[in-house]
């Protein structure tokens, strides 16, 4: 009997592994080309549909990733952060709580939502911590950045949190510190995540050799990596000849997986009197089959390919979960385990990744210049709503265009 309540135990744990495996990375605001620290989460879970909302419900408004098509789903934010420059994200670490028989759990997102409404900095953030009331019902690893150049993780379970710090040069020499699904202050022979943990580490050690820690190049490498550390092998080496003719590979442990249901960057500000110049760069749906979409809390709205509409949807990701099925079409005998390669990308260049990195960059391209433009201080809240216009008819443009898809 006991070696069965082992065994359902483990299967019960792998399996909510697969469906909650996020990876997350901190880089300190004095390492980045512009200065500003960037804050990245790629989620994954069993609930796919993901919309990006903005809430006046604190006394803070904040900006943040929820589940869409959920009851409740305004009690809980995965990831965001508010009008202070105060940015919050999370990653489970299963080697928390590991002795801990306390039974109230998965207030994580709850909590996220709890210091976004009331946290204007780091140390408002270990205040908020030092007086919940215990058990906080977690086991995550909190990564937080403030306006005042604060950047850190706080590694935390239902009693206790360790603060790691990215300024600190005797934790992150480089400025960068990485979480997926474990902490690195307990035992290190549990927990999860430690092969992606590896491919982050060697994508984002490159990136800061080549000094490209941009928004642009960590959101084109990361999410959409088909590196896999462990094995060394990278899938975008073994290019399908064609789309129409599936090639199948084993699909487990790379960044980007079957339970990732969005991807999502807050970029800081070097400068705490430019807090409104804080913005969040978005993924709704799965990376390989979805396009980064720009945001800012500070013009009171976000692109409608984001929003939660009427359904509690977001028109982007519907689109991506349709586009989904195409990349994972065997739903028997472990089928998800394999991607269709053909699918994401082929030698004809029509996968959905080949056909969606050329919009990103289109959009990327002209964000960019309206960034300089804010930096400046010769664009408003209206001129990035204008932005916004642009994104979302450009977007259903070219989804009829290269899809046949009626995005709106």
């Amino acid at each position: 009997m006991k070696s069965l309540k082992f065994v359902i135990t483990i299967w019960l744990l792998l399996f909510t592994y697969q469906l909650i495996a996020c990876t997350t990375y901190i880089i300190s605001g004095k390492f980045t080309p512009d200065g500003k620290p960037i804050l990245f989460k790629n989620r994954d879970t069993d609930m796919v549909k993901n919309s990006l909302v903005l809430f006046t419900d604190g006394k803070y408004k904040y900006m943040g990733v929820v589940n869409g098509s959920e009851k409740g789903w305004d009690k809980s934010v995965w990831g965001g952060y508010n009008e202070k420059g105060f940015a919050i994200i999370n990653s489970a670490a299963y080697n928390n709580n590991i002795d801990d028989t306390t039974s109230f759990k998965g207030m994580d997102g709850v909590l996220m939502k709890k210091a976004l409404m009331v946290c204007s900095c780091l140390e408002d953030f270990e205040k908020f911590l030092d007086t919940l009331k215990k058990p906080y019902g977690v086991n995550s690893n909190y990564g937080v950045i403030d306006a005042y150049g604060g950047a850190a993780y706080y590694e935390t379970g239902n009693f206790k949190y360790i603060k790691v710090d990215a300024n600190d040069p005797a934790t992150a020499p480089d400025g960068i510190i990485i979480r997926t699904n474990h902490s690195m202050s307990s035992d290190l022979s549990k927990g999860f995540g430690f092969n992606r943990f590896e491919t982050a580490r060697l994508i984002l050690s490159e990136a800061a050799k080549a000094k490209k820690l941009t928004p642009e190049y960590l959101m084109k490498s990361i999410p959409r990596s088909l590196y896999h550390a462990r094995i060394g092998r990278d899938l975008s080496h073994n290019m399908p000849a064609k789309r129409d003719v599936p090639k199948y590979e084993f699909f487990v442990d790379y960044i980007p997986r079957l339970s990732t249901t969005s991807s999502f960057m807050i970029v800081g500000v070097n400068d705490k009197d430019k807090v409104d110049e804080t913005m969040m760069w978005t993924i709704l749906g799965f990376p390989l089959t979805s396009p980064a979409i720009p945001a800012w809390l500070s013009a009171g709205e976000v692109p409608r390919a984001l929003a939660m509409d009427k359904e509690y949807e977001s028109p982007i990701c519907t689109a991506s979960l349709k586009f989904k099925e195409d990349c994972f079409p065997l739903i028997i005998d472990h089928g998800t385990n394999y991607i269709n390669l053909s699918a994401v990308i082929n030698k004809e260049k029509k996968g959905y990744l080949q056909m969606l990195m050329p919009l990103e960059k289109t959009i990327f391209d002209k964000t960019n210049l309206v960034i300089k433009e804010i930096e400046k201080g010769t664009k408003s809240k209206e001129d990035i709503r204008l932005l916004y216009s642009w994104i979302d008819e450009f977007l259903s443009t070219k989804y009829k265009e290269l899809f046949k898809y009626d995005l709106f």
